[in-house]
């Protein structure tokens, strides 16, 4: 919170629809623009604003009113104490940090989903507003409510591709084009469709190349610096690239780990920001991210998984019942080699969602009580992260799997992962950022986009595709979904440093309470070495748990 002002606090670029509000906006006056959008009361003041925005604002009465946008691309947490209701920017800003409380639930939370999900944070009694949300404070009382919700709305009529496509691109350009501030027009390039896609329309709506910035990495199955060399020779890009080491990781975890405000365990961070300070040294100040087509457009791979096994539920139900359950669900069935496959379908497929998308969490197939001490397990509510997860993907307004699954990733893929990280990296490394995709004229589009559009039949963001066709390299279009993935496990197996820094870790978590010795002897000496991909995960989220708690909760134990 600024010090010059302990009431109020407004992050971002808040567009502002109400007239009175706006004409304060245009002059310069954002608390005064706030205060005329509250007139209508909380949720409308917060619903006739568009863009990124977090704001906090408290009147003379006590009263206090938070907001943040439809994506909490800025993150705005709060705090009741002695009948007074505190905001900031950062969870860690509301507590002692000479002794912090630590939220045993969150630390179960963080394991189960590799971040903190709103509203709870690493520390007790500090909460985070969720995207899309407003609160009211007022005599002691606070209100939590969502003022926006996911509605989708398919056409009357058959939909004219050419007449979308033509609209789609107009709106991209355009959403680009409000994002640049006039310095160097710069973006991250990882060779995929978002990415290239937002680096060619940075050439169309400035009429000059981007300066593009892309990790490589030396680790077969990793690598894809050959894709982002052929969108950047296709845009006639300025094209920079880094290539990550375990050396780079070794130097930088502790502080990327330790600049979050809670464990945020998302290992992309790292390679986003080596990007960043790339950029950062090139003399950019902001950056462009291609975060949000996936999610908007059903690019994702579950998408079509999902798909799949909902196919099962048009099986004429006594056949279902009567034979392929009864015969796949046998023991012995389950352990041929050749019919475990279809074990496994019946079982997911029977599962409803958002269930069945937990079935392969990592923290569930290893087991909880495997890697967790009783101690920790008896203090936490096992079934809490699910039972928060059926919750939002019952908020979205739609009858259809597809677009309901896009909505349920708005709040989890993106708000509380993928935007934390980007905005995390490159806040680290002194740059801004800016999502076009996420912009509110692109999301109303795809809220009103026909849902066979976004996955038609099994195929993958198929408008989006079909729509950029010709402008994105074929090679590009066709290429499977990678990103900046970190080959962390492969690394810890091969090099030193890095498995040293590793096992220490993990030894340490283990000396608070948290996490059973004898697994984390399992984890480091049979799993990861059998399969460093698989494994390398919960290596990376126990040691970033344990960096992060080394900076803000040294003391930390569960033993108290």
């Amino acid at each position: 919170m600024s010090s010059a002002d302990p009431d109020f606090l407004g992050l971002g670029t808040p567009q502002f629809t109400h007239g009175e509000a706006a004409r304060h906006a245009a002059a310069g006056d954002l608390k005064a623009a706030w205060q005329a959008a509250l007139v209508g009361g909380p949720v409308a003041a917060a619903r006739g604003v568009h863009g990124d925005f977090a704001v906090g604002l408290r009147d003379e009465a006590g009263r206090v009113f938070l907001a943040t946008d439809r994506f909490a691309v800025r993150p705005l947490c709060y705090r009741i104490d002695n009948g007074s209701l505190r905001f900031a920017e950062r969870a860690d800003q509301l507590v002692d940090a000479r002794a912090p409380e630590l939220d045993l639930q969150a630390i179960y939370d963080y394991l189960y989903f590799h971040a903190i999900p709103s509203p709870r944070t690493i520390f007790k009694g500090v909460y985070r507003l969720p995207a899309a949300h407003c609160a009211w404070f007022e005599r002691g009382e606070l209100s939590v409510v969502p003022y926006w919700v996911a509605e989708f709305s398919e056409p009357a009529g058959r939909a004219s591709f050419d007449a979308l496509k033509a609209e789609f691109r107009a709106l991209l350009e355009s959403a680009v084009a409000k994002q640049l501030d006039g310095g160097k027009a710069a973006c991250f390039l990882s060779g995929g469709t978002d990415s290239s896609t937002v680096a060619g329309m940075i050439r169309e709506a400035s009429g000059g190349p981007a300066a593009t910035y892309s990790i490589g990495f030396e680790a077969q199955g990793y690598d894809e610096m050959a894709f982002a060399r052929i969108a950047a020779r296709h845009f006639g890009a300025e094209h920079h690239e880094y290539y990550v080491t375990p050396a780079d990781l070794v130097r930088s975890i502790g502080d990327v780990a330790g600049s979050y405000d809670q464990p945020f365990g998302n290992s992309s961070a790292l390679p986003a920001y080596y990007c960043a300070r790339m950029a950062k040294d090139d003399g950019v100040a902001k950056m462009l991210a291609g975060d949000g087509g996936d999610e908007l457009f059903g690019g994702n791979a579950r998408y079509a998984k999902q798909r799949v096994f909902g196919w099962y539920g048009a099986i004429p139900a006594p056949l279902r019942s009567a034979v392929m359950e009864p015969f796949f669900e046998q023991p012995a069935i389950g352990r041929a080699p050749l019919l475990r496959k279809g074990s496994s379908y019946i079982e997911q497929a029977k599962a409803p969602m958002p269930d069945r998308l937990q079935m392969y969490n990592l923290l569930r197939r290893l087991g909880p009580e495997s890697v967790l001490t009783q101690d920790f397990l008896a203090r936490i509510d096992q079934g809490s992260p699910l039972e928060q997860q059926r919750q939002v993907w019952a908020m979205a307004r739609t009858d259809n799997e597809v677009n309901r699954t896009l909505a349920f990733d708005w709040r989890y893929t993106l708000a509380e992962s993928d935007l934390p990280k980007v905005c995390g990296t490159t806040r680290l490394a002194g740059v801004g950022v800016g999502f076009p995709f996420l912009d509110d004229a692109l999301l109303d589009f795809s809220l009103r986009l026909p849902a066979d559009y976004k996955l038609k039949g099994l195929k993958l963001r198929w408008f989006f595709k079909e729509a950029l066709r010709g402008f994105l390299p074929d090679e590009i279009i066709t290429k499977k979904k990678q990103g900046f993935g970190l080959p962390f496990g492969v690394w810890a197996t091969r090099n030193d440093g890095l498995k040293r820094l590793a096992t220490d870790s993990l030894h340490s978590l283990a000396g608070r309470g948290i996490v059973r010795a004898d697994f984390i002897e399992t984890l480091l000496r049979d799993h990861l070495p059998s399969h460093p991909g698989y494994y390398g995960e919960m290596v990376w989220i126990s040691m970033i748990l344990e960096q992060w708690l080394q900076r803000h909760a040294p003391g930390f134990s569960v033993r108290g």
